[in-house]
């Protein structure tokens, strides 16, 4: 017969392995999911400079603008600055420029490339707002990432 303490030690044991393996898991998928999160953001970013790019050809007089636009990094903690450059630079388009085929085909690409990362950022903060992650701190040390908002294509004449 097993003594109780030894039964009692078996047991811990084994609900530490455990626990220690969802913790493995959980990590790995957050992990993932901020991978996810830095690919969109990087595909978001080729989208906006292709964009910029068929601007700048569609109307040289912003070119300026399309520089400013496209010098701010996208961050995954700070994408504020530049949605806001992008929203200015796309109300300063008129509705010949965003009727041109090359610009609809570019911002389609940008709003696809924006909803994927949203929806990549709403799964990495959905995981990351979990108590057991935040507790065992799970994240690490990686950013919080943020949404990407700017306005869509047919907004911009407002």
């Amino acid at each position: 017969m097993i003594p109780g303490w030894l039964l009692v030690a078996v047991v811990a044991v084994a609900v530490v392995v455990v626990v220690g393996i969802w913790l493995s898991g959980l990590a790995s998928r957050l992990n993932r999911l901020h991978i996810r999160t830095d690919s969109a953001r990087v595909n978001l970013e080729g989208a906006l400079q292709a964009r910029a790019a068929v601007i700048g050809v569609l109307r040289p007089d912003l070119l300026p603008a399309v520089s400013r636009a496209g010098g701010l990094a996208l961050r995954a903690e700070d994408m504020g600055a530049r949605s806001d450059a992008e929203n200015v630079l796309l109300q300063e388009l008129d509705r010949e420029d965003i009727a041109s085929p090359s610009f609809v085909a570019a911002s389609t690409k940008v709003d696809l490339a924006a909803r994927f990362y949203n929806d990549a950022v709403g799964d990495t903060l959905g995981l990351r707002s979990r108590p057991v992650v935040r507790v065992f701190r799970l994240a690490g040390s990686a950013p919080l990432p943020a949404y990407y908002e700017a306005m869509s294509v047919g907004d911009s004449s407002q």
